[in-house]
């Protein structure tokens, strides 16, 4: 395990030029004292200073994903530090970019999208240990099964290549460097690294022939410890999780839960109607889970496809008169688009008003884009305009999984293409026949109640 502590940053400071002002002369006149008076050139905006202007969920989120894709292999607090900007530059360097310490907005989503897609490689999630009530990541598709009893839980891989054990017990007078000394005792342990500090440590090494990360912590007299046991063999694959784990494990949480909030009782969210049949395109996380669907204005919905790779779901209403199905038709790429969509009824008094906004597209992987500003709550799943007015795709809001101690997970935005849109569309059997290109008049708000 590489070291994780981390490192002070030194910040540049600019010196002063001094210049000479000058005064012309009138004849006759007795000269004037000139004083020189010191001109400091504009400061260089360093890589340090332009992550410290950055809001601290931003950092976190920033710090999280360089975790995922390997290259940042430091506590992930939001801080800013030269770890992360080393980090940052590796990152640029491995895209073949220039290592400037600053990511682009092309190369942030990027970052955003590869690590969003190991994390749902591994299966990431944050979970509650329900012994301890302790909060931990855990990457559920590494290590499916989970057994619990009084002392903790465990969950393992099918062939044991992976574990990963929570534990708690009692200690008499306990202190990190006593807990640290134990923790090393186990037959065929073999620390390579150790921190130790007043309130937690941290041991890694080789355990027989797999790794082993400890990170334990305790209060009053009761221990709690995060074990992670894997292969050699899985390195590669496992060590950017056991980073990811040990900045989002909460002992004693005492806050809100790190990670996406919970799904809500009743959530609202945005779908463009394709044909005047009744088809609607609308987010799948959104009509996920959902008991009833409903869409405003018609009454309930039906929810007859998905597409999980690309976040689609595909509702249908039945006998609805009157809808004026938006034309797919797509149009030239642009980088500005508008999306139109219903915001969440708290954010309007109850109201159920349609709105656009604009944004930005960076290139994400093909077919996808980063939305940057994300869109509002309740605009997932809303249509995306061009600069000609015709059809770009969709809008999908996506809460970041930060595995750090985040209070408010940052969101992210993406837009799925409008080819993609069609192609989905194609897929199941749905001839999108809209001539309209009056996108307010084609969103309806979808309503998910869940139990």
């Amino acid at each position: 395990m590489r070291s994780m502590l981390a490192a002070t940053l030194m910040f540049a400071t600019a010196t002063g030029a001094q210049a000479q002002m000058t005064t012309s002369q009138v004849p006759g006149t007795t000269p004037k004292t000139v004083q020189t008076v010191p001109v400091k050139p504009p400061a260089t905006q360093t890589p340090s200073a332009t992550a410290d202007a950055m809001t601290k969920p931003e950092r976190l989120s920033l710090q999280s994903d360089l975790a995922w894709v390997g290259q940042y292999n430091g506590a992930i607090t939001g801080d800013v530090s030269e770890r992360m900007v080393s980090a940052i530059k590796e990152y640029q360097k491995a895209k073949g970019g220039k290592p400037t310490g600053v990511l682009n907005p092309q190369e942030r989503a990027a970052l955003a999208e590869t690590a969003r897609k190991k994390q749902e490689s591994v299966g990431w999630k944050i979970v509650t240990e329900p012994t301890s009530g302790a909060r931990l990541g855990i990457p559920g598709k590494l290590v499916p099964q989970q057994a619990s009893d009084a002392n903790g839980s465990k969950w393992t891989s099918p062939t044991g290549t992976v574990q990963v054990v929570l534990s708690r017990r009692k200690e008499v007078n306990p202190t990190s460097a006593k807990l640290a000394d134990l923790e090393k005792e186990p037959s065929g342990r073999k620390v390579d690294y150790t921190v130790v500090k007043p309130d937690f440590f941290v041991l890694s090494g080789l355990q027989g022939q797999k790794k082993f990360y400890v990170r334990g912590t305790f209060k009053g007299d009761e221990v709690r410890t995060m074990t992670i046991l894997y292969d050699q063999a899985t390195e590669n694959t496992v060590e950017p999780v056991v980073i990811a784990m040990s900045s989002a494990f909460t002992a004693f949480p005492l806050g809100p839960q790190a990670g996406p909030p919970p799904r809500k009782t009743v959530e609202y969210g945005t779908g463009v109607v394709v044909s005047d049949d009744g088809a609607i395109v609308t987010d799948r996380l959104l009509a996920d889970g959902c008991l009833a669907i409903t869409i405003g204005g018609y009454g309930n919905a039906d929810r007859v496809a998905e597409s999980k790779e690309h976040d689609l779901a595909l509702l249908r209403i039945y006998g609805a008169r009157g809808l004026r199905p938006l034309s797919l038709a797509g149009g030239a790429a642009s980088s500005t688009i508008d999306v139109i969509g219903i915001a969440d009824p708290q954010s309007q008094g109850g109201a159920a008003g349609v709105s656009g906004l604009k944004a930005t597209l960076a290139p994400v992987t093909p077919g996808n884009a980063a939305l940057s500003p994300p869109p509002p709550v309740g605009f997932s799943g809303s249509p995306a305009i061009d600069a000609d007015g015709k059809f770009a795709g969709i809008a999908l809001l996506k809460p970041a999984m930060v595995a750090g101690p985040a209070t408010v997970p940052a969101s992210q935005a993406l837009m799925v293409s409008g080819e993609t849109v069609r192609n989905f569309l194609k897929a199941n059997a749905v001839t999108a026949n809209g001539t309209s290109s009056d996108a307010k008049a084609a969103v309806v708000r979808v309503i998910c109640v869940r139990k």
